[in-house]
């Protein structure tokens, strides 16, 4: 049997099986919790964006507002006027972004899929949104770090996921039956995040995780 791969939230070679469902193997990290499919079985982009384009997220549609408005609105209440920031992993329909830009801020889009214009990705941002983006993350630890180097000191980072809690649901959780979400974290996984980046973290509200880099 070969052995288990390391865990791509916090690289340690500490993970075990976890559950099966249907063909699909998951496993799980005793070092921060998380929960993640095989890697052998994670999607490839093109099924990714046949997975993605089924999605309908209208710019203006009311329900998907109300949705984002669970991280946009403890983000903007923390954003200083007139902020500078990055929707990151944005999808088709940016509507956080228009969300951001109407309460008076500056905000670019990147999305490999959809905005895969690199640049924004050379600069640095007083805040980055990730709403319903660290699931498909096949390398979120390479991903956290890149997170961090475009932020500003003092920076926020704003992240929405569903929050993996009750391990007896796990193979019936709807969430996990999404075939694009390859890694499920719990609260504890994000604040070892946290804490290994260095970041501080708040939980405004449920599913959602905003942390602050370091003043330098």
């Amino acid at each position: 049997m070969s052995p288990a791969p390391a865990c791509p939230v916090c690289e340690e070679a500490s993970t075990r099986f976890f559950a099966e469902a249907g063909s699909r193997e998951y496993l799980r990290c005793d070092t921060c919790e998380a929960t993640f499919l095989t890697p052998a079985q994670r999607p490839d982009r093109f099924e990714e964006r046949r997975e993605y384009d089924k999605h309908r997220n209208e710019v203006d549609d009311p329900g998907y507002r109300r949705f984002l408005a669970r991280l946009a609105t403890p983000m903007l209440e923390r954003l200083a006027p007139q902020s500078a920031g990055l929707d990151y992993g944005c999808g088709p329909g940016p509507a956080l972004a228009a969300m951001v830009e109407a309460s008076g801020h500056r905000i670019r889009l990147y999305d490999p899929v959809y905005y895969p214009d690199a640049g924004p990705l050379g600069e640095t941002w007083d805040f980055i949104t990730c709403t319903e983006v660290v699931e498909h993350m096949h390398r979120p630890a390479e991903e956290f770090r890149r997170l961090d180097a475009l932020l500003r000191p003092g920076g926020l980072l704003g992240v929405m996921t569903v929050f993996q809690t009750d391990d007896a649901r796990f193979v019936g959780w709807h969430y996990r039956r999404d075939p694009t979400h390859v890694v499920f974290y719990r609260e504890s996984t994000l604040s070892f995040v946290a804490g290994r980046m260095g970041w501080k973290m708040e939980i405004p509200h449920a599913n959602v995780a905003i942390f602050t880099k370091p003043e330098q």
